[in-house]
């Protein structure tokens, strides 16, 4: 099975990359996790995107926030897809991060999700290495089916409470 590749800019992007980190486990997808900044570490981060293929990985996430450049420079340094998390930073909330991730040039591009959307971003990879995994895709099939059902518990509960 291929691997999945994260990134992230900073250690203070770890919540986000947890969700996603936990939903890969989940589906029994291996991934790698590094901290690589496209500003200050640009070296190590084209290094990770141009020998990703190689080293087995099938999908790129890169979680920014801020400039967020980073998963532009990833998606600039591979043919794998690439999936951007933008995060939260101090001044917009994010939305900077979601512009700078999402407004990609033509040639370059990066699958955006929402602001933190970690977990997002793990289904995203899950359903990309799928195409070529029936058991994957199985396992993903399972979870959507456990998502429906806990969601339809919960409507019958609030039916029994009003």
């Amino acid at each position: 099975m291929k691997k999945v590749g994260i990134v992230m800019g900073s250690d203070s992007d770890l919540p986000v990359i947890q969700k996603a980190t936990a939903l890969l486990r989940e589906l029994e997808i291996p991934f790698e996790v590094h901290v690589y900044s496209a500003h200050r570490t640009p070296l190590q981060a084209h290094d990770f995107a141009a020998s990703a293929r190689e080293k087995g990985f099938g999908v790129l996430i890169a979680a920014a926030g801020m400039a967020a450049h980073l998963a532009g420079a990833v998606a600039a340094n591979t043919t794998l897809p690439v999936i951007g998390i933008p995060c939260k930073g101090p001044a917009l909330e994010g939305l900077d991060a979601l512009l700078s991730t999402v407004q990609m040039p033509s040639g370059i591009p990066v699958a955006t999700v929402g602001i933190g959307g970690g977990a997002n971003a793990a289904l995203l990879a899950a359903q990309i290495l799928a195409v070529e995994d029936a058991a994957l895709a199985e396992r993903l099939a399972a979870k959507r089916a456990a998502d429906t059902a806990a969601v339809l518990q919960k409507d019958a509960g609030i039916a029994e409470r009003l």
